[in-house]
Order: C-alpha cells, then sequence, then structure tokens
C-alpha cells in the first residue's frame, strides 16, 4: 500500500524517487519543489483538525450510533 501512495505522489510530480543499484537495493524519496509548495496548506489543514477534534470526535460518535441504531420497519 505505501508503495502505491509513493507512485502516486511520483506520478503526480510531488515526490521524486532515486533508486541506487546497491545491496540491498535501496530507495530514497524527496519531496519536488511542488510537493514542497503543499506544506503550509497541509499544516494549516493539521492545524484546523486540532482545533475542531472535538467537533469532529462528537459527529463520529453520532454517526457510528445512527449506523448501528436498527431502522423501523415501515
Amino acid at each position: 500500500m505505501l508503495t502505491l501512495c509513493l507512485r502516486g505522489l511520483e506520478r503526480d510530480g510531488l515526490v521524486k524517487r532515486t533508486v541506487y543499484s546497491v545491496m540491498p537495493p535501496r530507495v530514497e524519496y524527496e519531496l519536488t519543489p511542488l510537493g514542497q509548495s503543499l506544506t503550509e496548506p497541509v499544516i494549516a489543514l493539521g492545524t484546523w483538525a486540532r482545533e475542531h477534534i472535538e467537533e469532529i470526535d462528537v459527529a463520529r460518535a453520532a454517526f457510528d450510533e445512527a449506523m448501528n441504531t436498527p431502522k423501523a420497519r415501515t
């Protein structure tokens, strides 16, 4: 799964993959300039999530409760 995610990021131009022909094989990944440009938005998203975690937890609990409640037959 990790490999699929990394390949997708590489395809999108967000990471650069470097393969070294050594034993054992070694691969390194680094952010491209395009990937680095996402740093600020990702930090902002993390900040938002931390600020709203209680609301998110309440919404998740309500959703889970609704999904586990048997539906009345009509």
